[in-house]
């Protein structure tokens, strides 16, 4: 990943309204195949270029969960970050991403329930100008440690 932040861990009562974090990451054919390996699916959309060539995407594309996957990411080690727990997200692919694209991943908080812990962000994936994925994410923040 490049442009990537340290990782970091925002407890519930310093998160605000607007906070956004950002990463970006180049999707090589090996993160395909190692998807492909780790979730099961190896549909030939993904995996095999004469195939995918005879599809309306008329060429291979990345499994749209493997750029979802930088979403997690973020949320788990930028914003809120380590201690995070998701609790729901939604998901709207609205193009396909193809090897060596570079996808930028971003999320911003849009609601805050402190009371119970709980942070909505809205996350969505981009190729150049071009969004990708686009969501809402639930996540329950880390606490922040009394001292």
């Amino acid at each position: 990943m490049s442009d990537t932040p340290a990782p970091t861990s925002i407890c519930i009562d310093d998160i605000e309204i607007g906070m956004s974090r950002s990463i970006t990451k180049v999707i090589s054919d090996r993160d395909i195949e190692m998807f492909a390996e780790v979730s099961t699916d190896h549909n030939p959309v993904h995996l095999n270029d004469d195939y995918a060539k005879g599809t309306m995407f008329k060429g291979r594309i990345a499994h749209g969960m493997l750029s979802a996957g930088l979403i997690s990411a973020l949320l788990g080690e930028h914003l809120p970050g380590h201690g995070t727990i998701y609790m729901g997200q939604t998901l709207k692919f609205l193009a396909p991403v193809r090897p060596g694209d570079e996808v930028k991943a971003e999320v911003k908080v849009t609601a805050i329930d402190r009371e119970r812990r709980r942070v909505t962000l809205e996350t969505h994936c981009a190729v150049g100008d071009t969004v990708v994925i686009k969501g809402e994410a639930v996540v329950l923040a880390p606490a922040c440690k009394k001292d």
